[in-house]
C-alpha cells in the first residue's frame, strides 16, 4: 500500500501553469461545450470548468465528455490548481443527465462501452488531486447529480432540483450513483431515493446531507456558484499539499477498516512531514504571523 499511495501522490513535473482567463457565460463562446478558466487576484488558485451545452441543457454526450476529459487531464498537471470548481454557463441547469436523444442511435454494445466511459469520467472527478467543488445553480438530474456526487463538495441552490432518476426511464444509475449515494447518504436513504426516482430541491438535500450548503437563488441565477467560490476562498490559504494529502487519507480511509484507515493516514502524514510548507506552519505559529504556502 505505501508504494502504491506514494506513486499516486507524486505531482507531475515539470508542470505548466494555465493561462490566466475569466470565463465567458456565452454559450457558444470558443465553440466548446467545456471550458476551462483559471481565475486571478485573490482567486488564483482556484480553476472551474464551465460546462456550456445549451442546446442539450449540459447533458453528457460524446463531445461533452471527451472535452471534460480533457479539461481535467490539463488541469490535473497544474500545481497551481488548488481548488477546482464544477459550474454551468447555462441558466437554470448544472447538468441534465445522460444525452438519451444521442443514446437513441447507439447499439447495445455502444450503450455498454458509453456507460462505461461516463463511469470512467467521474472516476477521474473523484482522484482529481485537488478539492473539488459543484456548483448546483439548477436541474442536476442522473448522471448530472452523479458528476456532483464525484466531486468533494457540493453546493446547491436552495431552488435547484436532483435525484438519481433512472428507475423512471427505465433505467439504474450506471456511472457511480449506486456506489457514491450510499456512501454519502447511507444505504437505506439511498436505496430509497434510486427505487423511488425522487427528485430533491436544493432546501432538502441540504437537510439529508446530499449538499454542504444550500442558498437562496439570486436573480442571475449564480447563487450556488458565488457560494461555492466563498467556500474555494477559505480553501485557498490552506496549505495545498496537506490538503491533497487529507483528501488522500479520506478517501482511502473510507473504504477500510479502522486500522487500515489509520495506517493510511500514517503513510499521508509522512509524506506531509519534510515540505516546505509544514516548516512554514510552524514558523508562521511561532511569529504570530499567518502562513505564505508555496505547494512544496
Amino acid at each position: 500500500m505505501l508504494r502504491v499511495l506514494t506513486s499516486t501522490l507524486r505531482f507531475p513535473r515539470p508542470w505548466k501553469p494555465l493561462e490566466t482567463r475569466g470565463c465567458s457565460s456565452n454559450p457558444g463562446a470558443a465553440g466548446r461545450e467545456i471550458q476551462v478558466c483559471a481565475l486571478a487576484g485573490p482567486n488564483q488558485g482556484i480553476a472551474e470548468i464551465l460546462m456550456n451545452r445549451p442546446s442539450a441543457r449540459n447533458a453528457l454526450g460524446n463531445v461533452f465528455v471527451s472535452q471534460l476529459l480533457e479539461a481535467l487531464a490539463q488541469l490535473r498537471e497544474d500545481r497551481q490548481v488548488r481548488v477546482l470548481i464544477f459550474r454551468s454557463g447555462v441558466k437554470g441547469v448544472f447538468c441534465a443527465g445522460a444525452d438519451l436523444k444521442e443514446r437513441e442511435q447507439m447499439s447495445e454494445a455502444e450503450v455498454g462501452l458509453f456507460v462505461q466511459r461516463l463511469r470512467g469520467l467521474m472516476t477521474e472527478i473523484a482522484a482529481f488531486p485537488a478539492p473539488t467543488i459543484a456548483a448546483m445553480d439548477g436541474f442536476a438530474l442522473g448522471g448530472g447529480l452523479e458528476l456532483a456526487l464525484a466531486c468533494d463538495l457540493r453546493v446547491a441552490a436552495s431552488s435547484a432540483v436532483m435525484g438519481l432518476i433512472e428507475t423512471t426511464r427505465g433505467l439504474l444509475p450506471g456511472a457511480g450513483g449506486t456506489q457514491r449515494l450510499p456512501r454519502c447518504l447511507g444505504v437505506a436513504l439511498a436505496k430509497e431515493l434510486i427505487f423511488t426516482g425522487r427528485r430533491l430541491s436544493g432546501v432538502q438535500a441540504q437537510a439529508l446531507g446530499l449538499v454542504n450548503h444550500a442558498v437562496a437563488q439570486n436573480e442571475e441565477g449564480n447563487a450556488a456558484y458565488h457560494r461555492a467560490r466563498a467556500l474555494a476562498q477559505e480553501i485557498l490559504p490552506q496549505a495545498p499539499i496537506a490538503v491533497r494529502l487529507s483528501k488522500v487519507a479520506i478517501d482511502r480511509g473510507i473504504e477500510v477498516d479502522i486500522a487500515s484507515g489509520m495506517a493510511i493516514e500514517g503513510i499521508c502524514y509522512a509524506q506531509n512531514i519534510p515540505t516546505r510548507d509544514r516548516l512554514e506552519g510552524m514558523a508562521a505559529f511561532r511569529e504570530k504571523r499567518l502562513p505564505r504556502f508555496v505547494g512544496e
